[in-house]
């Protein structure tokens, strides 16, 4: 522990400060729920979410210190610990479990209960927490100067600039604002087209942006490189792909189109759009696979060492310190609430999960959680492989069931409930992990924290299954409002797996594309899901990506200035993205309830309105970030 001597806490171990109270486990617990729908909302359509771990932390702030008159900054970080556990549920649980929406529209299955999806959020979501603790010594300890956990020392450092009173909730609550208007005006009255487009019909190929804050949000917290790299995918899958294959193919009918539909009468009916939902979309589910199976056997080394460093700080847990910076949960009540939750997957009706299934759990989720929380040390929550990790999962999964002689719908739901479970407890390790590096920056009590994040997975992990249920009745899934492309691939793999009904051909173009990326060193992740998703939604993310770019190469400002406004920018962005979350399911509930506001038939602004749209949502970032008058000077 001598690292743990050498590091020097803000508030040191012998100091007792307010920490677990009645005001930080209520704010958390709203902000749980409320950044969990928003970023459930956000993954159904973009297939990635963003950290909630820093937007939480100044919201909190503003209402602890400005309104309450509170100085307490391990209040706050206990708000923000909870809060961010509803980001981290929803991400795990709407990667996978829209599948079981799919197929009872199929009419293959019954729709699922909202037992059913709460109880596989709990589980997995308590699952992810309890497998993580014991290598908090570890990871979060023993290699403080090795894993620096970018959300995780970010978040601590926007919570010691509010101690000097430099940080401001305003920007997060504009960000709210300008998205929920932006989002009314294109999907509530729906006076400016969600997508602007070009289509090159000679060529073949298309192009354009969709008009919605979130992805401009997105955009411009993964940065440059990582939107450039998605951008990319998109173009070679719209502009390359899809020209090709109307060039050489068009009187070609294969699987997965309709019996005797060339490519030529695809392009006709649906144009570039419908040759990517019918070819190029297996070809990026290919690389999206190989790329979280590359990542997964890369981090095999750090992995085995993580879980010998884990073991010998577990053996010797009864003579490390007694100091309040080094309580964890007891190891007792770890084993017994992961045999609980083992127990629950197993016996409980509601979950279609049998004992070879609890098993696969068992192994895997403490195999990925170990993973989870040692790359989001490296890279960060936002760029976690949750999604390879589930693939991963769910190719063993229903190999497994297939080979138990369950290849029925049965095993079908039961490989989809597997997955979602260790989809779940990855996204969770990872968050529980960044929310521990702060706590450890801060000087916060860890079993605490530990049971902050258990209490903000039980408040989202009961609000998940009515948001799912209500987008679904609203638009359904796999539909333009809600395309629920990561629990899309993974309903085709278990069906290609089932009924080997996948296009392999297919797959394999992308499995080989995924290795020759890899060669070259490529980034294969972000590459391939702008290849599965539509070039539309990866342009406007790319947007946002060259705001920040041009920001972060400005020569002229000092580093102390550019830090402040790309953090502005940043919290303005996240504002974004919660604001349309919130916004998307507010019209959710109005169209389950009938009401329509649409007023395109009066008025339509079409491609200039989009256009004009766009400008003043990037103008209104920069107003936020570039332009923001520093109250410090």
């Amino acid at each position: 522990m001598n690292e743990n001597k050498e590091f020097r806490p803000y508030i040191p171990a012998e100091k007792i400060t307010p920490e677990f109270t009645v005001t930080s486990v209520i704010m958390g617990i709203i902000l749980a729920v409320v950044f969990g729908a928003a970023n459930a909302y956000l993954g159904l359509r973009v297939g990635m979410t963003v950290s909630a771990s820093i937007p939480a932390a100044v919201i909190s702030m503003g209402v602890i210190r400005v309104i309450m008159k509170k100085n307490s900054i391990l209040e706050s970080n206990m708000v923000q610990t909870i809060g961010s556990a509803g980001e981290s549920l929803a991400a795990g649980a709407i990667f996978t479990m829209p599948a079981l929406f799919l197929w009872a529209e199929e009419g293959l299955c019954e729709m699922p209960s909202l037992v059913e999806i709460t109880l596989i959020a709990l589980c997995g979501g308590v699952l992810g927490v309890l497998f993580m603790v014991p290598l908090r010594n570890a990871l979060i300890v023993k290699e403080h100067a090795t894993l620096l956990y970018p959300e995780g020392t970010a978040c601590a450092d926007v919570l010691l600039a509010g101690e000097e009173g430099g940080s401001d909730a305003s920007t997060v609550f504009a960000g709210m604002g300008f998205a929920a208007a932006f989002k009314f005006i294109v999907d509530g009255i729906k006076v400016i087209p969600a997508d602007v487009a070009a289509a090159f019909r000679s060529f073949k190929g298309e192009i354009g942006m969709e008009v919605y804050p979130a992805l401009l949000g997105v955009g411009y917290i993964v940065g440059p490189r990582i939107s450039s790299y998605m951008f990319v995918g998109s173009l070679f899958g719209w502009m390359v792909i899809i020209p090709l294959i109307c060039l050489f193919g068009p009187d070609i009918s294969m699987y997965p189109a309709e019996a005797g539909v060339t490519v030529a009468q695809l392009f006709e009916a649906g144009g570039a759009a419908k040759i990517w939902s019918t070819y190029v979309k297996y070809i990026g589910a290919g690389a999206i696979a190989t790329g979280g199976i590359i990542s997964l056997i890369k981090s095999l080394p750090l992995i085995i060492t993580t879980f010998r460093d884990s073991m010998k700080s577990m053996k010797g847990g009864k003579n490390t310190s007694t100091a309040r910076t080094a309580q964890d949960l007891p190891m007792n009540v770890i084993f017994i609430g992961i045999a609980a939750m083992i127990v629950i997957i197993w016996l409980v009706p509601a979950i279609p999960v049998n004992f070879l299934g609890a098993a696969i759990i068992v192994v895997f989720g403490f195999f990925f959680a170990t993973v989870s929380s040692r790359m989001v040390g490296m890279i960060g929550s936002s760029n976690n492989p949750v999604s390879g990790m589930a693939i991963a999962t769910l190719l063993i999964a229903t190999f497994a069931i297939k080979a138990s002689g369950d290849t029925g719908i049965t095993g079908m739901t039961g490989a989809i409930a597997i997955g979602s479970v260790i989809c779940i407890v990855a996204a969770i390790a990872g968050d529980t992990s960044q929310d521990l590096k702060t706590g450890y920056l801060l000087g916060a009590t860890p079993k605490k924290q530990q049971i902050g994040e258990l209490i903000g997975i039980i408040a989202s992990g009961l609000a998940i299954g009515g948001v799912l249920y209500l987008l679904n009745a609203a638009w359904g899934y796999g539909t333009a409002e809600v395309p629920a492309p990561q629990a899309g691939l993974m309903k085709m793999i278990v069906e290609g797996i089932m009924g080997g009904k996948l296009p392999w051909t297919l797959v394999f173009v992308g499995v080989f594309l995924a290795l020759g990326l890899e060669i070259l060193r490529v980034p294969v992740m972000p590459f391939a899901i702008g290849l599965y998703l539509p070039i539309y939604l990866n342009a406007t993310i790319m947007i946002g990506g060259v705001v920040r770019g041009l920001m972060d190469m400005r020569k002229r400002v000092d580093e102390k200035t550019r830090e402040r406004q790309s953090t502005d920018g940043t919290l303005f962005c996240a504002g974004m993205i919660a604001g349309e979350g919130l916004v998307g399911i507010l019209l959710a509930i109005l169209a389950v309830a009938g009401i329509s506001m649409d007023l395109s038939g009066i008025i339509n602004l079409g491609n200039i309105g989009g256009v004009i749209l766009m400008a003043l949502m990037i103008l209104s970032l920069l107003k936020f970030s570039l332009w923001k008058k520093n109250k410090n000077g």
